[in-house]
């Protein structure tokens, strides 16, 4: 592995706003089914009065906003993702080349924290008995501060749940597939997704297009499928 120069890692450190902590999670878990989950988890510590600025509803809408481009961004370009009113497509350079479609985001907000959540439809990665089975979702939650304390934290989470692959196959396959999946598709994930975790030392938020969770086109309460929420035009 290449060593990061002295110079890029301070520069990096003086640009960051706020400190990220990698929290070690399980790689996968395989249920009997066949079915794959995974997490990566994330503690953001940064001034309480900059988190209280981002600290809306607003504001996780940019987060997930800002997840895919990301992915756009670490693939350079390779990676696409296309809007509609009902789904997001992960696709590779064009769109019959879908990898991924998911259905629309959905909300759920609380004063401590929230949660968008993409169901996951199907596309070349997913077995066909996975279709319209799992989740890809993103959380956030503030941790409690100490009185008079400066910093305040929140955990980040990033969670694929009921996700069946098909590299990772079935049957008599199953042994292999799930090895093939673990040396390529996970671990492509793990990485991928770690990245993004640390980049957000930058706070850098994209905006929203649509803006539904703006303030005054959303209650802060919103639950998915609420009118209030719009979880079919939110983060693009």
């Amino acid at each position: 592995m290449r060593r990061r120069h002295p110079r890029r890692l301070l520069q990096r450190r003086q640009r960051a706003r706020a400190r990220v902590n990698l929290v070690r999670q399980p790689r996968s878990d395989y249920a009997p089914d066949g079915s794959i989950g995974s997490k990566q988890v994330a503690e953001v510590t940064l001034p309480r009065d900059e988190l209280d600025r981002v600290w809306s509803a607003e504001y996780l809408e940019r987060f997930a906003r800002t997840y895919w481009r990301f992915l756009t961004r670490v693939s350079l370009g390779l990676l696409r993702v296309h809007y509609t009113d009902t789904s997001r497509e992960v696709v590779l350079l064009t769109r019959p080349l879908l990898l991924l479609r998911f259905g629309a985001p959905e909300y759920e907000i609380d004063a401590d924290g929230g949660t968008v959540t993409w169901p996951i439809d199907r596309g070349l990665l997913v077995a066909p008995n996975g279709r319209g089975r799992g989740f890809l979702r993103l959380g956030v939650r503030r941790l409690p501060a100490s009185d008079g304390s400066r910093q305040a934290s929140a955990v980040v989470t990033s969670e694929v749940m009921n996700f069946y692959a098909v590299i990772a196959g079935w049957g008599w396959f199953a042994r292999v597939g799930r090895f093939l999946y673990n040396q390529t598709q996970l671990r492509i994930h793990v990485v991928v997704t770690n990245a993004f975790l640390r980049s957000l030392a930058n706070l850098d938020l994209e905006p929203s297009v649509v803006g539904a969770l703006r303030p005054g086109a959303v209650s802060p309460g919103a639950r998915p499928g609420s009118p209030e929420a719009s979880p079919g035009r939110g983060e693009r």
